[in-house]
């Protein structure tokens, strides 16, 4: 331990040097349990899903091949197979899935920014105390189990459901509508389940903003809404951005909603990995499907931290 300082203290009549020392750096030690974390629960599972993507399927408990062999010469082999990394980009299928769950994600995250904005503007346009009710009832859906939520929208949705009711009722339509099974009620599902995830970052954000900004810009005679595009939306641009990327990421892999509410017909990414790794049994293939999905996540959250540091 490095020497700070020597404290010269007279006690007694004696003279005493006392070595101050350095005390336990802090940061250090609140550092090693997220580090260990890290490590055991996402980076050693992630490496056991990376060794078998470069396996080879096998009929056989567990259903793949080793790619590290000692010989009898004691020679270390390794054998990587690229196969489920080609077919990932030749394969119909694969390919139909993820541009379905891609096209999905992205629709989802729009329509996620369009109806969260207003909603993070208004709280945090209104009074405390109607914040405080606000902010609770957008987080009440987290209250609830995420099946019990699609549940309840499939009942919504059905052909004698409640939104089928009042149409009919109003005399819109003449028949029941046949909402599941299709791509709208599987966004609808989404944009319904990870709304809060762009509403709390975006309000967040502009609740940090400076009202100082807004008034010098109508003492300029800037009008409300040209302040809102000009200042309001710029300033606010960290919380759209992370709320995006939250949503963006969520929704890319999701699997129950598509199951649910999509029917057959929504191939989607997070539905093949399911197949591939109960049905088929084809765990090589199911985790070369992970890591290319973790691999495409990773990149919008790439922009996103070096967007925030410039």
């Amino acid at each position: 331990m490095k020497l700070k300082s020597l404290a010269f203290i007279i006690t007694g009549g004696k003279r005493k040097f006392i070595e101050m020392t350095r005390p336990h750096d802090s940061k250090f030690w609140m550092g090693i349990i997220p580090t260990v974390w890290i490590i055991f629960f996402f980076m050693f599972p992630l490496f056991i899903v990376f060794k078998i993507s470069f396996s080879e399927s096998i009929f056989a408990i567990p259903p793949f091949t080793e790619i590290f062999n000692f010989t009898k010469e004691h020679i270390l082999e390794i054998k990587l197979n690229f196969k489920n990394y080609i077919s990932i980009f030749r394969d119909s299928y694969y390919l139909s899935a993820f541009t379905n769950s891609l096209y999905l994600s992205i629709v989802t995250t729009i329509l996620c920014f369009f109806v969260g904005f207003p909603m993070a503007y208004g709280i945090h346009r209104v009074s405390d105390r109607l914040k405080t009710v606000l902010l609770l009832l957008v987080s009440l859906s987290f209250w609830t189990s995420f099946l019990v939520r699609i549940y309840s929208w499939m009942s919504l949705l059905s052909v004698n459901g409640a939104i089928n009711s009042i149409l009919l009722k109003l005399g819109l339509i003449s028949a029941p509508i046949q909402f599941i099974g299709t791509y709208y009620a599987v966004c609808l599902g989404m944009i319904f389940c990870y709304l809060p995830f762009m509403i709390f970052p975006v309000y967040a954000v502009l609740e940090k903003v400076d009202k100082s900004y807004i008034e010098v810009a109508y003492d300029l005679g800037c009008r409300p809404t040209k302040t809102f595009w000009t200042v309001t939306i710029p300033l606010s641009s960290s919380g759209i951005i992370t709320g995006s990327v939250l949503v963006f990421s969520a929704s890319i892999g999701e699997f129950v909603i598509p199951e649910l509410l999509g029917g057959a017909d929504a191939v989607t990414f997070g539905r093949v990995l399911w197949i591939e790794f109960f049905s088929n049994l084809d765990w090589t293939m199911a985790c070369s499907l992970s890591i290319g999905m973790m691999l495409f996540i990773i990149l919008p959250i790439f922009i996103f931290q070096k967007r925030t540091r410039s």
